[in-house]
């Protein structure tokens, strides 16, 4: 790797975390975490497919399985999930987004997607110039 590849790979890098950064922030003036944010994100994406247990939040999240089960805990706490008892499997329980919930992760992702069409063009740029140099080394 090269010193420009470098200076691009610590671009992008810069950019991803001030991004994130963003995230933190706009889930914090709405009183969540973005941990909170991205279970209610994964909670909705799921939507019918499949119900979502504690054990595939925490694979969703690529956390461990006790972390998952203390975030929903959090999460019931504020009002965003609910827990019930899977009908497939008696010793599941499946998570689901409340209207609270639902409220919060509208907005949250409405003031991140906003973020990201803004940012969008960075993005692109790092995108492009690292196609570039895989083309280039094939």
């Amino acid at each position: 790797m090269n010193d420009e590849q470098l200076r691009q790979l610590a671009s992008f890098r810069h950019d991803l975390r001030q991004f994130h950064r963003y995230s933190e922030q706009a889930c914090a003036a709405q009183g969540l975490s973005t941990q909170h944010y991205q279970a209610l994100l994964a909670l909705k994406a799921a939507g019918r497919a499949a119900p979502v247990t504690v054990s595939l939040l925490a694979q969703l999240l690529h956390i461990k399985h006790n972390s998952a089960v203390g975030l929903v805990d959090r999460m019931e706490s504020f009002g965003l999930a609910a827990r019930r008892p899977s009908q497939a499997d008696r010793r599941s329980v499946v998570v689901e987004i409340t209207a609270v919930g639902r409220q919060q992760l509208r907005r949250l992702a409405d003031a991140h997607w906003r973020e990201l069409r803004r940012v969008a063009p960075a993005f692109l740029h790092h995108f492009g110039v690292f196609a570039q140099a895989r083309a280039v080394r094939r």
